[in-house]
């Protein structure tokens, strides 16, 4: 059999959902290579206020802006993976002047032919008139809830999915960084698995 690149050992999502010949396990590993994946680098926006330390080449520490993927990205490649999924509202808290919420992202996994889920909790502060203290909740601006609320969910919905893989930004901001692509060359692939249905030698 010729040597492949790990690129092209990897079918498209839409092509192992529908390929028959692989087993259960070997449709998992593929699966787990796909969606941790790197994610697009036009997907990947960088934070306009929230840095990050990281060491230059001389070993010094920097500042730089924290990378993230936007929700709104992150609700496409759930829906164009899973098709099917939901949010579920666990927890929301008042933390200091933060609302916190917890969720647990709901989606349904092709592989197995059952739902399957990860759970994930992010924040958002109040915001207060100018020069306010914290927790000076009589100087909260009248929006501060209706503001926090939905943008603390996004950033649930987005901690729940980064467990997912890569693709969907779990790597983004770690300093070491761990490849999935054996999960992918441990099996047969859709290319060998076809010339073998077709009688073609290794």
């Amino acid at each position: 059999m010729s040597e492949l690149s790990t690129k092209e050992k990897l079918p498209t999502i839409a092509e192992l959902y529908a390929d028959k010949s692989l087993q259960p396990l070997q449709k998992a590993g593929l699966f787990q290579a796909l969606v941790n994946q790197n994610p697009h680098p036009s997907w990947i926006k960088k934070h306009p206020t929230i840095k990050k330390e990281i060491l230059d080449e001389h070993g010094q520490k920097k500042s730089v802006p924290l990378e993230y993927i936007p929700i709104e990205r992150i609700e496409w490649l759930i829906t164009a993976i899973f098709l099917k999924y939901r949010v579920e509202a666990k927890t929301i808290q008042l933390i200091g002047n933060s609302i916190v919420i917890s969720v647990r992202l709901h989606y349904f996994n092709h592989i197995d032919n059952e739902w399957d889920w990860q759970d994930g909790i992010g924040a958002s502060p109040l915001q207060t008139d100018k020069g306010a203290g914290a927790i000076e909740f009589d100087k909260l601006k009248s929006s501060a809830v209706q503001m926090a609320a939905p943008a603390a969910e996004s950033y649930a919905v987005k901690d729940a999915a980064e467990k997912i893989g890569k693709l969907f930004g779990k790597d983004l901001n770690r300093r070491d960084i761990i490849s999935y692509d054996s999960l992918g060359d441990r099996y047969s692939t859709l290319k060998s698995n076809k010339e073998k249905l077709n009688g073609k030698k290794d």
